[in-house]
């Protein structure tokens, strides 16, 4: 499957760009004739064929366009993107093949000052979609400081994980499936208590992710993982 963010249920025909051409026709040897299957990333599913070979300008033509039906109830995670860039793009990769629908960068007072880098981080989103065979890209935020976040959260189910002893209820058994959810993750040193008394005034739900301690990216896929498997234990039954 090859992904085109620009590409519409209108289109007859589309070119793909260089590099998407250089990999379908010379890496994946398409040729002439071949059915290839291409996503907007907004929940299309274009089958299409190629009449144009040209590994630099490969041109296929739409034979059938459907839309993939989005998930019920939106998971979203917030978490404070680590100095180490390789794990944050691992967490970014695993969180998309788990499904996570929105990501937010998150920007405590712990949080290590590292440059956005908004194009890579979307094509790791991107490869990780096609090689899930999902539809759905997550939609991957600006960055956001943890006060203007748990002053408008955009979900209707809000949890914080945090380190500090006291009662909290784990996760699994915290979430309600079938509605929009936001995790908030921590850095390295976790959140202050400062900001985990102003999440918890607004509505957040203290919870645990375990009995261990993990890293950050860790954290971000365990919840990840979680909030999925509730939502979809749930839709199974």
């Amino acid at each position: 499957m090859f992904y085109a963010k620009d590409l519409t249920p209108a289109a007859g025909s589309y070119t793909m760009d260089e590099p998407t051409s250089k990999y379908c026709i010379q890496v994946l040897r398409h040729e002439l004739g071949d059915e290839v299957l291409m996503t907007d990333g907004r929940g299309g599913r274009y089958t299409t064929t190629i009449t144009d070979d040209n590994r630099k300008k490969c041109i296929v033509q739409v034979k059938q366009y459907e839309l993939m039906p989005p998930v019920k109830a939106p998971v979203r995670i917030a978490i404070s993107f680590t100095k180490n860039t390789s794990r944050i793009e691992w967490f970014l990769e695993k969180a998309t093949e788990i499904g996570m629908q929105m990501i937010i960068p998150l920007i405590s007072q712990r949080t290590e000052k590292e440059k956005f880098r908004a194009d890579r981080f979307e094509s790791i989103l991107v490869s990780a979609m096609l090689q899930s065979q999902q539809y759905y890209l997550p939609e991957l935020t600006a960055p956001a400081s943890f006060e203007s976040l748990v002053q408008q959260p955009p979900s209707q189910q809000l949890f914080i994980a945090h380190c500090l002893p006291e009662q909290k209820r784990h996760l699994w058994q915290g979430m309600q499936p079938g509605k929009d959810s936001l995790l908030l993750i921590g850095p390295e040193g976790d959140f202050t208590p400062e900001e985990i008394s102003l999440a918890l005034a607004k509505g957040f739900q203290p919870v645990s992710l375990g009995d261990n301690r993990l890293r950050t990216e860790t954290a971000g896929v365990v919840g990840c993982t979680m909030m999925n498997a509730v939502n979809v234990t749930a839709a199974g039954n």
